[in-house]
């Protein structure tokens, strides 16, 4: 039978070492081997070189100080070819598919969801996120490699390290040893979507244009050779670049990209003199000395994917809110602007303090200075917390509903004039014979929630911790829009009901005031 080892909880351990008759040395053995042999990491932009030293507790590189002089990392390197090169399709925005693409595996993506890793070139798309639910969007990965330089024996090999008292700094964990060079481009295809559209039409008519790029040809006057039906497509098309690439302009445009991704092979050079390193391949230095510094364990992949999960679901909550802040609604009545603002303001707060937290906490770990239940932990805090995920997204909803409820309100009086604050107000009444005003008075209402999740962010270490959550308000003044039509038709009635009562009234004090004009005064003379 194979047990999964990380999936143990910590607790569990011991009975089931006794279960299967395993050593607890052996099984610390076994879990910690991943973390002692030889690891391939994904470059990332960041400048790599052979002999670096390089901290896999930080995921960061140790500059200005290596094992072997400068001369010697220029001779007796090994060199092979690996020419190749090959586009694909990534549909999915997910932070799991975004990694899969740039071949990052789980304990470097933890790194860079705690903002450890800070990334560059092609890497950069690991940043770069859809800012509104009401976009489309499609990825044209391409990717080229072209060599392997490697250390070889005359470096690694016993006595051959000119700098022994590195290993007595414990600043580094592995050495560069073999590096993988090519370049890598991401064009990143956005496409608006119209109410009227589906969403799922437009992703799979976007689809179907950018899987087109490698074999669309450019006509005379550099235009495309493309159906006009096809152009007007594209012409709705948007384009962002993130490449290894020199460009001395980058693409905007569909075509833009089909002229910059057919000059790629050509931008590499020649003997492809252009390449960056893709990947590297890193030797632990407790193989050339034991008493050098060691990464002691990994993170283990299901505590990565959740903390995975926190981030993706704030990144989805912000496309939200930005889609809600856009309204009509949003910009006509600014009280429900500055509440969403206000609560973008703290998620971002909350999101930046979760990745600080993971920063601190991944190389203590990995260094064995702490056990990876503190990090079980932390996600453990954060669902009991008022930054829970249910929570955030059922204020959200209310919110959503509440501009829903004002957009068809204000759609029916047709005739009417929004007025945004009091100031407003006054110089309309001052210019107008008469107004009747229709008031959404529960629009500034304090709402306990956002005072929760604000008092929540000014906690201290040293504060006692709330265990209970503040209920987002389920009695909200938009909670029945039909009894809420029928409200708004009945003041329509009422005020229309008014106001014919006072024309009649009008019209009725003219007519006595003309019968009283044109009557004879009893007490005049006959003149």
């Amino acid at each position: 039978a194979t047990v999964n080892l990380h999936s143990i909880n910590q607790a569990k351990i011991i009975p089931y070492c006794t279960y299967l008759g395993i050593q607890t040395s052996k099984l610390s053995a076994l879990m910690d081997s991943e973390a002692s042999g030889t690891m391939e990491v994904a470059a990332l932009g960041r400048p790599f070189g052979l002999g670096m030293l390089y901290d896999c507790r930080k995921d960061s590189l140790i500059p200005g100080m290596t094992l072997w002089d400068h001369d010697d990392l220029k001779s007796n390197i090994g060199e092979r070819p690996q020419n190749y090169n090959d586009f694909e399709i990534v549909a999915s925005e997910s932070i799991e598919d975004k990694s899969s693409a740039l071949n990052v595996e789980a304990s470097l993506k933890a790194s860079f969801l705690g903002g450890l890793v800070e990334v560059g070139g092609s890497a950069k798309y690991l940043n770069d996120s859809k800012t509104s639910k009401n976009q489309a969007r499609v990825t044209l990965k391409y990717k080229a490699t072209t060599n392997v330089k490697e250390l070889s024996m005359d470096h690694l090999g016993r006595g051959n390290v000119k700098h022994p008292y590195v290993f007595d700094q414990g600043l580094a964990t592995h050495v560069v040893t073999a590096i993988l060079y090519g370049a890598q481009a991401f064009f990143v295809f956005d496409r608006e979507v119209s109410e009227k559209e589906s969403h799922q039409d437009i992703q799979g008519k976007l689809k179907v244009m950018i899987k087109k790029i490698p074999s669309v040809e450019i006509g005379g006057k550099g235009s495309l050779t493309m159906e006009d039906k096809e152009k007007e497509n594209v012409e709705k098309f948007s384009c962002r670049f993130f490449g290894d690439f020199s460009l001395e302009k980058n693409p905007v445009s569909f075509q833009d990209a089909v002229e910059v991704y057919q000059s790629l092979p050509k931008l590499l050079g020649a003997k492809g003199e252009n390449a960056v390193p893709i990947k590297v391949w890193l030797l632990p230095l407790t193989s050339l000395d034991s008493s050098a510094a060691k990464l002691v364990r990994q993170i283990s992949t299901r505590l990565v994917q959740e903390l995975q999960s926190v981030l993706e679901d704030l990144s989805e909550l912000e496309m939200k809110y930005n889609d809600a802040l856009r309204t009509t609604a949003a910009q006509q009545f600014p009280q429900i602007g500055k509440k969403l603002k206000t609560f973008k303001g703290m998620c971002s707060e909350f999101k930046l303090e979760f990745q600080r937290t993971l920063a601190k906490k991944l190389p203590s770990i990995r260094g064995g200075g702490e056990m990876e239940a503190v990090l079980a932990e932390i996600l453990k805090k954060r669902h009991s917390s008022p930054f829970n995920s249910k929570n955030l997204n059922e204020w959200m909803d209310c919110k959503e509903r509440e501009i829903d409820t004002l957009m068809s309100f204000t759609n029916m009086m047709t005739n009417a004039k929004i007025i945004p604050s009091q100031n407003h107000l006054y110089k309309e009444v001052l210019s107008a014979e008469h107004a009747v005003c229709f008031v959404f008075t529960s629009l500034g209402r304090a709402e306990p929630y956002l005072s929760t999740l604000s008092n929540y962010l000014k906690q201290t270490p040293e504060d006692p911790q709330d265990a209970h959550t503040q209920d987002v308000e389920k009695e909200q003044w938009y909670a029945s829009k039909e009894a809420l039509i029928e409200k708004l038709k009945a003041e329509c009635n009422r005020v229309e009901a008014e106001v014919v009562k006072l024309i009649e009234s009008s019209a009725e004090c003219l007519n006595r005031l003309k019968e009283k004009t044109l009557k004879p005064d009893p007490l005049s003379t006959s003149e």
